[in-house]
């Protein structure tokens, strides 16, 4: 399998103000990237370079299995996001969200607290753990394909990804992250899928 990074699915200047060109040519280009180089690199001539990036996520561990669970988990986290995103979920995310958390507020506040208690580097996540709706953390490359959640949004809690325009607040972050950026429509259909 040839092993790509996605293009993002809107211009780098496309998330402004909320995210700004430069933190995305940098979170983007140097450490997406990056991280696909790494993994290219490590599994060429393997068994491995033939198969889809989350059988390799699901079957290494160490360097390639950082690097890998990288690359998806930043795809993941660009298809997350939307120019002029934010505002309410609708329909059945909305009634998901306000069953298990009580309210959209309630997931948001617990969303902004988990993802900035978050110790180090790693990714805050909306997931469905047996049908039911939570926020989860995960440590540096961690993500929920190695366990048995349904993912079905992620912020980027690594400095890289708010430093630029938020220095290091990172709570500010995961408020315009949430306000500004999500894309409640692709949360939708992925819990549509689920």
């Amino acid at each position: 399998m040839e092993f790509t990074v996605k293009p993002l699915p809107y211009a780098k200047d496309a998330l402004g103000p909320a995210m700004s060109a430069e933190t995305l040519e940098f979170h983007y280009e140097k450490h997406h990237k990056g991280y696909m180089t790494k993994l290219a690199a490590a599994l060429k001539g393997t068994p491995a370079a033939e198969q889809s990036l989350e059988q390799v996520i699901r079957s290494s561990e160490g360097g390639v299995f950082n690097n890998a669970a990288q690359v998806w988990n930043h795809t993941f986290f660009w298809e997350s996001m939307q120019p002029q995103g934010g505002g309410e979920p609708q329909g059945a995310l909305k009634d998901l969200l306000v069953r298990d958390f009580g309210s959209v507020d309630a997931f948001r506040e617990t969303f902004i607290a988990e993802g900035g208690a978050r110790f180090g580097s790693g990714y805050a996540w909306l997931v469905l753990d047996a049908g039911k709706a939570r926020v989860v953390t995960t440590a540096n490359a961690e993500c929920p394909l190695t366990g048995n959640t349904t993912p079905l949004l992620t912020a980027d809690v690594w400095e890289h990804a708010y430093y630029i325009d938020h220095r290091n607040d990172r709570a500010a972050f995961l408020k315009v992250f949430l306000d500004k950026l999500v894309s409640w429509d692709a949360v939708a259909q992925r819990l549509a899928k689920a």
